[in-house]
């Protein structure tokens, strides 16, 4: 067994796909999710020992918990995804505080929380753990339309190699993916929105972040996945506090 992954926003999108490259690695998978009924039934579509939890990242308790409830299943964790994430659409002068709140509580917050746990179990058990955050493209560059999500996501990547210098004494390695756009269920609530505040279709707006990608394709949830399993694995044993750009070539720096 090559160790135990506590995923957050496990239920579909990226986060089920890192339970199912996980899984064929050989890994036990706590999977967690604010909708755990949904998280239940992504679960069975994982051939690996699961456990799932409900996890509101906001709540550092609640995640406190489901890593307690993680160990007592399978024993000390050794791997974590932070994936959790929110987004919502609006041109930055229309932006709310409750709008910034919303993406910055949950893309922020719930990562620095998350890892906070995650540090705090590994040096309690004695693990050389490995994070891994899910951040953004948006992290590397500022999104119209997305100016609250992108500045979250932007702290995510300066809090993975903040936290990366620190704990590298201790073994810890935290690193960061930077997916380009994604074929999920956020992606598709996106291109809703997008489409309504730039005056086009849905299906222009797909069309566009195909041709803005060099590879020529729409990204996969597993595309970004097995780039997570690879950094968690003992062939990254050498890459800590980097953001790795996972976006068929939108972007390339």
């Amino acid at each position: 067994m090559t160790g135990t992954v506590f995923i957050t926003g496990a239920a579909n999108g990226i986060g089920l796909a890192s339970a199912r490259s996980f899984a064929a690695a050989g890994y036990n998978i706590a999977m967690s999710d604010l909708d755990a009924d949904r998280c239940t039934e992504a679960a069975k579509t994982v051939d690996a020992p699961t456990s799932v939890h409900r996890v509101d990242v906001r709540d550092k308790a609640s995640i406190e918990a489901a890593f307690a409830q993680a160990c007592d299943r399978f024993g000390p964790i050794t791997h974590v995804h932070a994936n959790a994430g929110v987004s919502n659409m609006k041109r930055a002068l229309e932006l709310t505080e409750a709008d910034w709140d919303f993406n910055f509580d949950v893309n922020a917050k719930g990562v620095f929380f998350t890892n906070q746990v995650a540090v705090g179990h590994f040096l309690e058990h004695g693990t050389k753990g490995v994070i891994v955050n899910t951040a953004s493209l948006a992290a590397k560059v500022g999104a119209p339309l997305l100016a609250h999500y992108s500045a979250s996501k932007f702290a995510v990547i300066g809090w993975t190699q903040a936290l990366a210098r620190e704990h590298a004494k201790d073994g810890i390695r935290v690193n960061a993916v930077c997916p380009g756009f994604v074929k999920t269920p956020m992606q598709d609530r996106e291109i809703a929105w997008e489409a309504e505040l730039l005056g086009s279709t849905p299906e222009a707006v797909f069309r566009s972040y195909i041709d803005q990608t060099p590879l020529g394709r729409i990204e996969t949830p597993e595309d970004v996945a097995d780039v997570v399993v690879f950094l968690a694995s003992d062939g990254a044993r050498f890459m800590t506090g980097q953001g790795i750009n996972v976006t068929g070539g939108v972007y390339m720096t």
